[in-house]
């Protein structure tokens, strides 16, 4: 704690240095939420509670140069580019585990990356594994593991890393795996499960039983080895490395409203990444629309549907920082002006891609 003196005498204060992140945080709440307009709310999410703004800065794990190297790759011929059919008009709304209740379970499976910056890896992993299930019409409803991904597609994941890696990796093969401790909707008992705790980031508030960024129990993550065997809790036909799941087929590019929209009707939600700026880390829920141009990094998330609320379009987006942040680990994003460059990196497999692995 702080010391004061008063009269001569020295105090302990009682303010100390998280007490002080979180009235300057609560500040910046207060400055946001008093914004005329303003279509989403800010509040003190307990992720982020005690740390100083700008916290979320190591989970943004999307080099910055990540568009740029897309532009290489299409360029190249190594990912082509989609674009929305002549007269494609979409719907107003849609949800993707409302259009495949058969598979609502794996897309509704909101993953925890730690604190570790491989959300790159988190958002195509989830978005594979939603496209898996969805192509196969729910013969294959199975988590692709984040663990193989992040680990195995960079040689140091926790560093960040660029969303053509993850669907690069993925079409070569990719083992199952879910959450750490196997929560989720889908359970365990997959090969290769994320082996870095779950973090809340500050203290267990509310119903989030996880401990604090930077506690004991989640400290900041550096890379482990990339797996090479399965869990010993592995059953088959999960317990083997080299059953994997993999796609024939292009990996596609998504650059607009449209284009993103047709991809997602057609086959399943898809990864993208957008520029986060430090108000996001407060956000509480609404229709995010920044209001803060102090960028902290590239974000890889998944976008899995759209709608209207009065009057505002927006994007339905998971994110992989636990059920608890948010509106139950997702968020809302203005949607139709590329807002924070979320519309221009789209990625995922063509709808075309013919999957194979176990049970196909």
């Amino acid at each position: 704690m702080f010391k004061t003196v008063i009269s001569g005498a020295v105090v302990a204060s009682a303010v100390s240095i998280g007490d002080q992140h979180d009235m300057e945080r609560m500040e910046a709440v207060k400055k946001i939420n008093s914004m005329p307009g303003l279509t989403w709310k800010a509040g003190v999410g307990a992720r982020f509670q005690g740390q100083p703004l700008g916290a979320s800065q190591s989970l943004c794990g999307v080099k910055h140069d990540n568009y740029l190297q897309l532009t290489k790759k299409i360029a190249a011929g190594e990912i082509e580019v989609h674009n929305a059919p002549d007269g494609f008009v979409a719907p107003d709304t849609f949800d993707s585990e409302e259009n495949w209740p058969q598979c609502a379970k794996v897309i509704g499976d909101i993953r925890d990356q730690s604190n570790c910056g491989c959300c790159w890896a988190f958002g195509g992993a989830s978005a594979a594994s939603d496209r898996l299930c969805i192509a196969t019409n729910a013969t294959v409803s199975v988590p692709l593991s984040s663990e193989d991904v992040c680990f195995s597609a960079s040689n140091n994941g926790c560093g960040g890393g660029f969303l053509h890696a993850t669907w690069s990796y993925v079409k070569g093969g990719v083992v199952t795996g879910g959450n750490q401790d196997d929560t989720g909707p889908l359970g365990g008992t997959y090969c290769s499960a994320f082996s870095l705790p779950h973090c809340h980031h500050h203290g267990p508030v509310g119903n989030d039983p996880y401990p604090s960024e930077g506690d004991p129990g989640c400290p900041s993550q550096k890379s482990p080895r990339a797996p090479k065997k399965c869990d010993a809790e592995a059953v088959a036909p999960y317990n083997d490395f080299s059953v994997k799941y993999e796609f024939a087929g292009a990996i596609q590019s998504y650059g607009n409203e449209a284009a993103i929209q047709s991809a997602i009707m057609e086959a399943g939600p898809v990864e993208t990444a957008f520029t986060v700026y430090d108000d996001f880390e407060n956000y509480a829920g609404g229709v995010y629309t920044k209001t803060s141009n102090k960028q902290l990094g590239g974000h890889a998330v998944r976008i899995v549907g759209w709608g209207v609320d009065a009057g505002t379009k927006y994007w339905k987006v998971a994110n992989s920082w636990n059920p608890f942040w948010g509106e139950d680990g997702y968020f809302r994003i203005i949607r139709g002006v590329d807002s924070c460059g979320i519309e221009s990196q789209g990625m995922a497999n063509a709808a075309s891609a013919k999957w194979s692995g176990p049970g196909l």
